[in-house]
């Protein structure tokens, strides 16, 4: 049986790489000999989805294309498919032996090992790992516990738009948005997707925790378009709370809230057990001084102090 898959998935990725035009289900099927027995049309669709998957996780970029006709085709542009010839020095080995150990609670940890087993099999020198011996004090890892995280992160990779059902954080029902997603942005130990809202016909970033019940694909493509990566960072870090465009004053408990004493601009001690701090005013701080719960409370601007109120009304209410 892994004999016959094996055959299968070359005889597809030979297919998809010798082809100058994309080719559709049906076109593939009839040049796959394992194809043909398939016996009913689902039990195709499902053996190609599953290789189509499969032949992405081993690293082939296959570009979904909608035909003139409507039909949705597919091919492995050569281009795309061919890297020129690594060579890594000892520091850029353990660059990338750290950044794999980032990945090791998350879904991204099996293609990371690969992927580094891969270099060294290629000849990566094997670098001495200076960062064991302070594992202990501080590990370098990204947290990934939403169940939205791995359909986005495809869905983000295969250029394909998403449904789902979010509640916004002053919001005590979820809403269903459709969504071309860009890319994912790790804010503050926070997941955030960055997309093109279609209903509201305007970018908007999304916070992984917030989105409720299943993440579901649509077919067809995007319809505005992608903008770099330099942008998409951008919109995160401006929708996550990072630009500021004037200054809060809020009332933080002592030994309490370290990361908004961080961003402080000043600070000074009120007395039983309190301090006061005055710190940069921008989109989303609302939703993040909500987290710190009791520990903090805003004396000004007003605006900013209702905000906070009605989230935590919200939360109130469940």
């Amino acid at each position: 049986m892994a004999i016959a898959k094996a055959e299968r998935l070359m005889n597809l990725a030979l297919c998809l790489l010798g082809t100058r035009r994309p080719l559709s289900k049906r076109e593939l099927r009839g040049s796959i000999e394992a194809y043909l027995e398939a016996g009913t049309d689902d039990a195709f669709n499902r053996m190609f989805e599953r290789d189509k998957d499969d032949l992405r996780e081993l690293g082939l970029v296959i570009e979904t294309v909608e035909n003139l006709d409507g039909d949705t085709g597919y091919l492995a542009r050569r281009d795309s498919n061919r890297l020129p010839a690594i060579t890594l020095d000892a520091e850029e080995a353990a660059a990338l032996g750290l950044a794999a150990k980032v990945w090791q609670q998350a879904r991204l940890a099996g293609a990371a090992s690969g992927a580094l087993q891969k270099l060294r099999a290629a000849g990566m020198p094997e670098a001495e790992d200076s960062y064991e011996a302070h594992h202990s004090a501080l590990e370098p890892r990204i947290p990934v516990h939403e169940a939205a995280f791995e359909p986005l992160m495809l869905a983000c990779r295969d250029r394909r738009p998403v449904v789902f059902d979010y509640r916004k954080g002053n919001a005590a029902v979820a809403e269903t948005r459709q969504v071309e997603p860009w890319t994912l942005e790790c804010w503050r130990g926070h997941w955030y997707l960055a997309g093109w809202d279609r209903d509201r016909g305007a970018e908007r970033v999304f916070r992984l925790s917030r989105i409720t019940g299943r993440v579901r694909s649509r077919s067809g493509t995007f319809g505005a378009p992608v903008p770099d990566v330099v942008t998409v960072r951008e919109t995160v870090e401006s929708w996550a709370g990072e630009t500021a465009t004037r200054s809060a004053l809020i009332r933080l408990r002592a030994g309490a809230g370290y990361p908004l004493r961080s961003r402080a601009v000043s600070s000074r001690a009120l007395g039983d057990g309190w301090d006061e701090l005055e710190i940069p005013y921008g989109h989303g701080l609302d939703a993040w001084l909500v987290e710190f719960g009791p520990d903090v409370a805003v004396v000004e601007p007003a605006d900013l102090r209702a905000d906070v109120v009605e989230r935590l009304r919200a939360v109130a209410k469940g």
